[in-house]
């Protein structure tokens, strides 16, 4: 038993995980913890020069935003330094209750053999979500429109 026991450790050994299943895990375990509050965890798999940047994007998550669903959309490994993460999150603002999508575009980085998230961007869907500055323009109050009366049949106008 020891010695089927030993193989398999040899052969776990034998076969480390990938460069893009180690970005994969990176980002799916960072995205979790940030899913769930758990941002003081996340924020260890951000790069230092970058975490008050990424804090800052999701200020509004737990109060304002609830995140109903974080998903991966794929992995793609750019070198052996950087990968793009696409994550589909599900999420709604507590004071509307409407369910809205937003995709993300994530840069990693390898540092010291671990991935890092460095970057993100909206790649598609709904706004909002990581802080974009939203600016809502309203119609200026004017006096009600007046148009000219006609009346048929009749020989003079008002």
């Amino acid at each position: 038993m020891l010695a089927s026991l030993g193989a398999l450790t040899l052969l776990g050994c034998l076969n480390p995980p990938s460069l893009g299943a180690r970005a994969q895990e990176a980002a799916t375990e960072m995205n979790l913890h940030t899913r769930f509050g758990r941002v003081e965890v996340a924020i260890e798999s951000v790069l230092p020069e970058k975490r008050e940047a990424f804090v800052r994007r999701r200020r509004a998550w737990g109060n304002r935003v609830r995140i109903a669903d974080i998903e991966l959309a794929g992995v793609r490994v750019q070198g052996e330094k950087d990968a793009d993460v696409l994550v589909r999150v599900a999420w709604y603002r507590v004071d509307e209750q409407e369910l809205r999508t937003t995709t993300l575009e994530q840069r990693w980085k390898t540092s010291k053999g671990e991935w890092k998230h460095a970057d993100e961007r909206r790649a598609d869907g709904d706004i909002v979500l990581i802080g974009e500055q939203v600016f809502v323009e309203r119609p200026v109050e004017s006096a009600p429109a007046q148009f000219k009366t006609i009346r048929i049949g009749s020989s003079y106008e008002n």
